[in-house]
């Protein structure tokens, strides 16, 4: 699986006022800050056609706006964030300029109603395999797989407080390894089961709090040393926006923790473990968490034995905890 996009060395201001000037292209642009959407989303969000849609995507690709990924027979796209450089810095003032600008409401409704028939997909299907979740999850990458890398990475981290919030705990098996670590855990889930059964396997653990609801950075700002969200992102409608909850959450200079697939082709997950994305390019979360002003600070990845790979990506919030 590649990643297509041109070399930003080659940037062309004139060339992006260019691919810029046609109305269309330039909303294409604005919606793809915090997003990625295939061809045929993006024609059903514009109301044109497949061939007239791909046009319109090559020129912002060649002009450096944009990379493509396969996935499957699916071709999806999102925004380029390019490293700072003389030669990109007016591409940077562009793509500030840009999301200044308002998304038009008929388009708005338009992304709400694709981001909400992305969540029901994902959530019918844990309604209706929640008591073989496990099983799914193990045809793909178990906690077994990944867990003790988690775990060693944490432990190596200086953490500005001992506070944690798990996003996704499902059926708590990070949480029965790192809970002790800390004075104060919180233990998030949207499947009211999954988090039963977390409750259960960790009874004697009183320092525990449950959520189950979606993550609402608004009503704990601030407050977490670190933010754990292990395979969970390939999930969600929109993985970007759960990113930016998470990081609203940290306190300055905490950390957070993603793990999750890298990017595949095994198409079979999506109805077999109800996936959305079939795992992330290593740059695309780096551009995700860039945005919300999160600086890489250590990163693993592992091989599976069934042909996936994992990546466990730690980011540090650059607020410093004296400020």
């Amino acid at each position: 699986m590649e990643l297509a996009a041109q070399d930003n060395s080659a940037f062309s201001l004139a060339d992006s006022f260019k691919a810029l000037g046609d109305p269309m292209r330039f909303e294409i642009v604005r919606i793809m800050q915090r997003d990625s959407f295939g061809v045929l989303e993006l024609c059903s969000l514009f109301d044109v056609r497949q061939p007239a849609m791909s046009h319109h995507l090559k020129v912002l690709v060649e002009a450096g706006f944009l990379c493509s990924r396969r996935e499957g027979n699916s071709l999806f796209y999102r925004r380029v964030l390019p490293e700072p450089s003389a030669s990109t810095q007016s591409l940077q003032q562009l793509f500030q300029l840009i999301d200044r600008e308002p998304v038009a409401t008929s388009l708005y409704q338009k992304l709400r109603s694709l981001q909400e028939q992305r969540e029901q997909r994902s959530r019918d299907f844990f309604l209706r395999n929640a008591e073989r979740f496990r099983d799914q999850q193990d045809l793909i990458a178990g906690h077994g797989e990944y867990g003790s890398a988690i775990v060693q990475m944490v432990d190596s981290l200086e953490l500005p407080q001992s506070s944690w919030l798990e996003v996704g705990c499902g059926e708590g098996e990070l949480l029965g390894e790192l809970a002790g670590n800390f004075e104060r855990v919180v233990a998030l889930d949207v499947s009211a089961e999954l988090l039963q059964r977390a409750r259960q396997r960790l009874a004697g653990v009183t320092h525990l709090d449950w959520w189950c609801k979606e993550l609402d950075s608004s009503a704990c700002a601030g407050e977490f040393g670190l933010v754990t969200c292990s395979m969970v992102l390939h999930h969600l409608a929109s993985p970007a926006e759960l990113i930016s909850e998470m990081a609203t959450a940290l306190a300055p200079g905490g950390y957070l923790l993603l793990c999750d697939l890298c990017s595949h082709d095994q198409e079979w997950s999506r109805t077999s473990c109800g996936d959305l994305w079939l795992g992330f390019e290593r740059e695309q979360l780096l551009d995700f968490a860039g945005y919300e002003g999160l600086g890489l600070h250590s990163e693993q990845f592992l091989a599976l034995r069934n042909g996936f790979r994992v990546q466990l990506l730690i980011f540090k919030n650059q607020q410093e905890a004296n400020t």
